[in-house]
């Protein structure tokens, strides 16, 4: 009977532990199908060459080499995402930051408010929302329309080669819905004695906002960048369905590239690697971020990231 016991004791871990690997199992799955596979595979085929017709072939680093040297759309690709980049995303956060400084005041009806800044967000990167910016800024849409009742214009939004991708960076500022109800929920959380001392000591708003606020929202001030600079990086559905990438690769994308290369002239292996390029300027801006934040970041425990 004691001995019966003893291994019935024993089986019970055992047992616990197989239910709860059945537990996770489908998120396992799912994890290796359709996250780890094809990240090993999209490794795999960079060193390919891969048409989705015929069997890949191994032709070692030459895709990065001909990447690097002979496909002049490359640094063309480039220096657009990284001009997009740069223009989005301090744009969509300071603008974000307003509406919350806004947004956190107590005015009655003060939700509602806070409800259709937040809309725009929910269909944000949808092949609608970019349709509907394509039709406002063409050149009979409506913000040419209302321009001209103050005799302006009509402006080339999306046929100028030098604002078409100011005017696409408008689409992802004009989503700022996510970043703003996070600043919102940390302006929620700094303590209202900060400000009553901060006035005791005559302090002007200016430098309560340098201060206090600005200190205090640093973390979330962190989370959106690192968030919104690797959305931006991987921008498409805008820039393909509002101008296509023109004018002249004007607003062309490195998601375009990505895209053209393995769906448009079926180059599997190069666009794999083109993805894992990416995949390094997300990576090393994400850690030369986090290696900075010590400077900028505040926690009240202290602590940092680093």
């Amino acid at each position: 009977m004691e001995l019966t016991r003893k291994t019935a004791r024993k089986r019970r871990p055992l047992k616990s532990r197989y239910e709860g690997f059945l537990y996770i199992s489908p998120w396992f799955i799912g994890f290796l199908v359709f996250q780890l596979y094809p990240l090993l595979a999209s490794f795999f085929y960079s060193f390919t060459s891969y048409n989705l017709m015929k069997a890949p072939r191994f032709i070692g680093g030459r895709n990065y080499v001909n990447m690097f040297t002979a496909d002049p759309l490359f640094l063309k690709s480039l220096r657009v995402t990284f001009g997009y980049v740069l223009i989005s995303v301090p744009s969509k956060l300071i603008f974000a930051l307003i509406v919350a400084l806004i947004l956190n005041m107590k005015i009655k009806g003060i939700g509602v408010f806070r409800t259709a800044y937040y809309l725009p967000s929910i269909f944000g990167g949808s092949v609608a929302i970019s349709i509907l910016w394509k039709a406002l800024f063409m050149q009979k849409g409506v913000v040419n329309k209302v321009l001209q009742l103050f005799f302006i214009g009509p402006v080339n939004w999306l046929g100028d080669s030098h604002i078409s991708l100011v005017t696409l960076s408008f689409l992802a500022i004009w989503q700022f819905g996510s970043s703003m109800v996070l600043f919102l929920a940390g302006l929620k959380q700094i303590p209202n004695e900060l400000y009553e001392a901060a006035r005791v000591d005559g302090a002007s708003k200016p430098r309560m906002l340098f201060r206090i606020t600005l200190p205090m929202l640093s973390p979330i001030l962190f989370f959106n960048l690192v968030m919104q600079m690797i959305n931006a990086f991987q921008e498409f559905t805008g820039a393909f369905v509002v101008t296509n990438g023109g004018p002249s690769h004007s607003t062309y994308l490195f998601g375009m590239m990505l895209y053209d290369n393995a769906f448009r002239y079926f180059k599997m292996g190069y666009a794999s690697a083109l993805s894992w390029v990416l995949f390094a300027i997300i990576m090393v801006f994400t850690l030369l971020i986090f290696k900075t934040s010590k400077y900028w970041t505040f926690y009240e425990n202290g602590g940092d990231l680093s």
